[in-house]
C-alpha cells in the first residue's frame, strides 16, 4: 500500500456517499451550546455519535470534567500503539451556534444535510462537524490500510463549548496535561484563505473586548432648557474613542501596537491576498495602519474596533441630553502585544486626554499565538500539501480571528499546525452554512496523506523539530 493508494481509497468515500451519510447523521444532532439546558444533547454527540466510531479503531475514550465548567462535556480518545512512537494530539468541537432555522433560505434546514451542486448545507457543516469528520475519516483510512494500526500514537480531544468561549477547556488541559501529552498538534478549524487555496496556519490573533462607560447624571434633561450647559456623555465618549483610533482605523495609542513586522514575516505575507472571494465585502484600501499591505494589516498587525456605541435611545430619540453613554470596543492583536496590561494602558491614556472619569472594564480576552514558521515541521506539512494537491499552499503565520490555540501552544507546549477545510464565505455563524465538496475532497486527500507520512517518517521528523528547537 502506498500513500497514493490510501488517498485514493479515502477520496472514494466522498464519491460513494460515505462521507455525506456520516455528516448528515451528525448535522441532525442539534448541538447548540448557546441554548440553555442543552447539556444532554451536547454529551450525547460525544458518547453516542463519536465514541462508537473511535472505539472501532481501538481508541479508548475518557470523559473529562472540571470544576470550572462542571456541566460542559469533554472527551479524550487515545490510541497508544507504542510509547516509542510519535504522539499526535488533534482537536475538534461538536457544538454549533443557534440553528436560526427561520432565516435560512427556502428549501434549506439547518438540521438536515442538503446537497446543491458542490455545496453541502447544514449547521455545523463548516464549523466544525464537517472539518473533524474529514480528519476522522482520514485517520480511519490510514488505520485500515495499515492493517488495524496507524503507525503513530493518537489522542483526540473533543469539546462541546467552543462557540461559547470554550469554558473549562484551559482547566481540563492543565488538570490532565500528562494524559494529553503529545509531540505534535494538528487540527482543523476556521477558513482557508480562499476556497481553492490549501492553507496552513500556525496560531491565531488574540482578542480582548472591553467596555467604555460615561455616567454623567442619573437621568436625561431637556436639550432646549439645558443644551450648552450640561456635558453630553455621547459627545465625550465619541471624542475619547477618537483619541484611541482615528477616522481611518489607525491605532493612536502606542501601547496597543504590536512589534514591527520582521523581514521573515513580511516575506511570508508578501504573496497573501485576503478577500476577493465571491460574497466577500470590498476591502477599504485606506483603512488601518498606513504603509501595510492588506495581509500585513490582517495577519501581522493589530486592529481596534468599536463593536457598539449607545447613548440615549437610538430607536426612539427624544430632545434630551442623555445621562450616559456606553461603547464596547475590541482589540484583535498579534504575538508580542502587551495585552495583559491593555486596561491599564487605556485608562492611563484616557486620563492624559482629560477623560479619566470614563470607566474601562475588561469583558473577555484570549491570547495570541504563533508557532515558529521556520520550524522544519512547517516545511514538512507545506511540502506534503503541495505534493498531494498539486497547488502551492498558503502559509498564514496566524489566523486573523481567534481560536483556543493557546491551550495547546502555551499550556501543553505543543507545535500547533492548523489545516482548515472551509472557506471565508461558508456561512459560518450565519444562515445557509455549507461545505464545498471540492474542498472536502482535497482536504481529505491532504489529511490522509499527512497521517500516512506521520506513520512513515514521524520519528525522524520530530527529531529534526527537537534539534531545531534547541538551536
Amino acid at each position: 500500500m502506498t500513500r497514493s493508494d490510501v488517498i485514493h481509497r479515502a477520496t472514494r468515500c466522498v464519491t460513494r456517499g460515505d462521507f455525506a451519510h456520516t455528516l448528515a447523521r451528525r448535522l441532525a444532532l442539534a448541538t447548540e451550546s448557546q441554548k440553555p439546558n442543552n447539556h444532554a444533547a451536547l454529551r450525547a454527540y460525544l458518547s453516542d455519535e463519536l465514541r462508537p466510531v473511535l472505539e472501532t479503531m481501538g481508541f479508548v475514550c475518557h470523559f473529562l470534567t472540571t470544576e470550572a465548567a462542571p456541566e460542559m462535556p469533554f472527551m479524550l480518545a487515545e490510541r497508544i500503539e507504542d510509547p516509542a512512537l510519535p504522539t499526535l494530539l488533534s482537536y475538534g468541537h461538536g457544538d454549533v451556534v443557534f440553528g436560526d432555522a427561520a432565516n435560512w433560505r427556502a428549501g434549506l434546514d439547518p438540521w438536515q444535510l442538503i446537497e446543491e451542486q458542490d455545496r453541502w448545507y447544514g449547521r455545523g457543516s463548516a464549523d466544525n462537524k464537517g472539518q473533524h469528520t474529514i480528519n476522522l475519516l482520514a485517520l480511519e483510512q490510514v488505520y485500515l490500510a495499515r492493517g488495524a494500526r496507524l503507525g503513530f500514537n493518537c489522542k483526540l480531544l473533543f469539546e462541546m463549548g467552543e462557540e461559547i468561549g470554550s469554558p473549562g477547556l484551559a482547566e481540563v488541559c492543565r488538570q490532565h496535561a500528562a494524559l494529553l501529552a503529545a509531540d505534535i498538534f494538528i487540527a482543523s478549524d476556521g477558513p482557508r484563505l480562499h476556497a481553492d487555496s490549501p492553507t496552513l496556519f500556525l496560531g491565531s490573533r488574540g482578542c480582548i473586548n472591553f467596555k467604555l462607560h460615561v455616567q454623567e447624571r442619573d437621568r436625561a434633561y431637556h436639550s432646549g432648557n439645558w443644551g450648552g450647559l450640561l456635558s453630553n456623555p455621547g459627545t465625550q465618549l465619541a471624542n475619547a474613542i477618537a483619541t484611541l483610533v482615528d477616522g481611518s482605523g489607525k491605532i493612536l495609542i502606542d501601547d496597543l501596537l504590536p512589534p514591527p513586522l520582521t523581514p521573515a514575516l513580511r516575506t511570508i505575507l508578501q504573496d497573501v491576498v485576503p478577500a476577493g472571494n465571491p460574497g466577500d465585502p470590498d476591502i477599504d484600501p485606506h483603512w488601518g495602519e498606513p504603509g501595510l499591505s492588506a495581509a500585513e494589516k490582517l495577519l501581522g498587525w493589530n486592529a481596534l474596533e468599536v463593536l457598539s456605541f449607545v447613548t440615549g435611545n437610538p430607536a426612539r430619540p427624544v430632545n434630551a441630553i442623555p445621562a450616559s453613554a456606553t461603547a464596547v470596543c475590541q482589540l484583535r492583536f498579534v504575538v508580542g502585544t502587551d495585552s495583559d496590561r491593555l486596561i491599564d494602558h487605556v485608562r492611563r491614556h484616557l486620563a492624559q486626554y482629560g477623560y479619566g472619569h470614563i470607566t474601562v472594564e475588561l469583558l473577555n480576552s484570549s491570547p495570541a499565538t504563533r508557532f515558529d514558521p521556520q520550524n522544519p515541521l512547517v516545511d514538512w506539512v507545506l511540502d506534503l500539501m503541495r505534493e498531494i494537491s498539486g497547488k502551492n499552499p498558503t502559509l498564514l503565520p496566524n489566523l486573523g480571528g481567534s481560536l483556543p490555540n493557546d491551550v495547546f501552544a502555551d499550556i501543553l507546549g505543543l507545535p500547533t499546525l492548523w489545516i482548515p477545510h472551509s472557506y471565508p464565505t461558508c456561512g459560518q455563524h450565519a444562515v445557509n452554512e455549507h461545505l464545498l465538496r471540492p474542498v472536502v475532497e482535497e482536504g481529505l486527500a491532504i489529511m490522509t496523506g499527512l497521517f500516512w507520512e506521520l506513520g512513515e517518517q514521524g520519528s525522524a521528523l520530530l527529531a529534526k523539530h527537537r534539534e531545531y528547537s534547541l538551536e
